[in-house]
């Protein structure tokens, strides 16, 4: 128990958020910056493919480059079929170009992608095999992109399940969890394509249970994105990572204090854990108060 309450590895999650996620990149940036050092990462969606890319050292600069070819048509390739319009090929092909075929076990950074099994609605966090079939996996919208099979289930979006993934990185063991979210707000992007649509209702359907979760991120890096496309911000890519960093900068000020004072608040913790007796009022106002 002792082991757990005085954990302080760093784990951050990537949320889901198609083109959007040009945000994460200024992240990274901030906590690069900030020298917060990463122990764990996690990721839905296109949080999954810049999770995997930094998991395997590949630098911001380059992420960056490949953002800035990042559209919904570039990462798309059409092939009709009864389980959707769309396959993750091209996706497929950008991870192997930018990492290789890799495994997701061998990441400098522990790595997880979450994805859904479409077949059963379990949350599924790969932690082994492939990276480029994990991030497809992780990224397929249902009704929108053809599922991907991996030892033998049958994978979605990790976003139905969970978009912002903070429980992943509790699973591999981080103590302290960072969550970078890309749709602070319950307004949506404005529509100009079917697919702006079917993103929309995708996001609006996992709104919900994506707020419950994001309460338990020591350290919730929001953004109000809405503003911005969920297929193409190619021309806008140093805006939304500006947006990313700073809102990263604000944040983390919290976590230096946050580090700072950690242990007292886990030894509160643990007294509150351990003691066979009720503890004095004001002790437990002060170890339950909520972290900010």
């Amino acid at each position: 128990m002792a082991k757990k309450l005085f954990n302080t590895k760093i784990g951050l999650a990537l949320g889901g958020g198609a083109a959007k996620g040009v945000a994460h990149i200024g992240v990274l940036k901030a906590l690069e910056d900030a020298q917060v050092d990463i122990n764990y990462i996690a990721g839905t969606s296109v949080g999954a493919m810049i999770a995997a890319l930094y998991a395997f050292n590949v630098n911001i600069e380059t992420i960056g480059d490949l953002a800035r070819r990042l559209t919904m048509s570039k990462v798309t390739s059409f092939k009709l079929n009864k389980t959707g319009f769309f396959s993750t090929e091209s996706l497929k092909d950008l991870m192997l170009e930018y990492v290789g075929d890799v495994n997701i076990e061998d990441a400098v950074i522990p790595l997880s992608i979450v994805a859904t099994d479409i077949n059963s609605g379990e949350e599924i966090i790969l932690t082994t095999g492939s990276v480029a079939d994990a991030v497809c996996a992780s990224a397929a919208i249902p009704g929108i992109y053809i599922p991907v099979e991996i030892n033998g289930r049958t994978l979605v979006d990790g976003g139905l399940v969970q978009n912002v993934p903070i429980e992943a990185l509790q699973a591999a063991g981080a103590g302290v969890t960072i969550a970078s979210h890309l749709n602070s707000v319950s307004h949506y992007s404005d529509i100009s394509h079917v697919l702006d649509v079917m993103r929309n209702a995708f996001e609006i359907a996992v709104s919900q249970h994506t707020q419950d979760q994001l309460k338990e991120a020591d350290l919730l890096i929001s953004m109000d994105l809405s503003d911005f496309s969920l297929r193409d911000n190619t021309e806008r890519y140093d805006e939304l990572f500006d947006i990313g960093h700073r809102a990263a900068t604000i944040q983390l000020a919290k976590l230096v204090w946050y580090k700072k004072t950690n242990l007292l608040l886990y030894v509160g913790r643990l007294i509150r854990e351990l003691a066979p007796f009720k503890l004095p009022e004001f002790i437990r106002r002060v170890v339950s108060k909520p972290r900010q």
